[in-house]
């Protein structure tokens, strides 16, 4: 994963949200935090980090270094 794209389960954590709402938000345009894109039958999305934290009225550069590190000690604890 590229280290500046947020994924729908990233922003959910710093909104308090769950992804599933973060992602129908996003296809419906009634979360402006970026785009979502239908490509065939699959859903894309790019959350613009500046929209997410003036979403949250907050900076939110230590929630992802947070919850990115918290991410890759489950990932290596569950063997990947």
């Amino acid at each position: 994963m590229k280290e500046d794209k947020i994924l729908p389960t990233e922003a959910a954590a710093i909104m308090g949200a769950s992804p599933q709402f973060v992602r129908i938000g996003m296809q419906t345009g009634k979360l402006d935090i970026g785009s979502a894109v239908k490509m065939s039958s699959i859903w894309t999305y790019n959350i613009q980090k500046d929209r997410l934290a003036a979403h949250v009225g907050r900076n939110i550069d230590k929630e992802l270094e947070d919850l990115r590190k918290g991410r890759g000690l489950l990932h290596r604890c569950n063997g990947g």
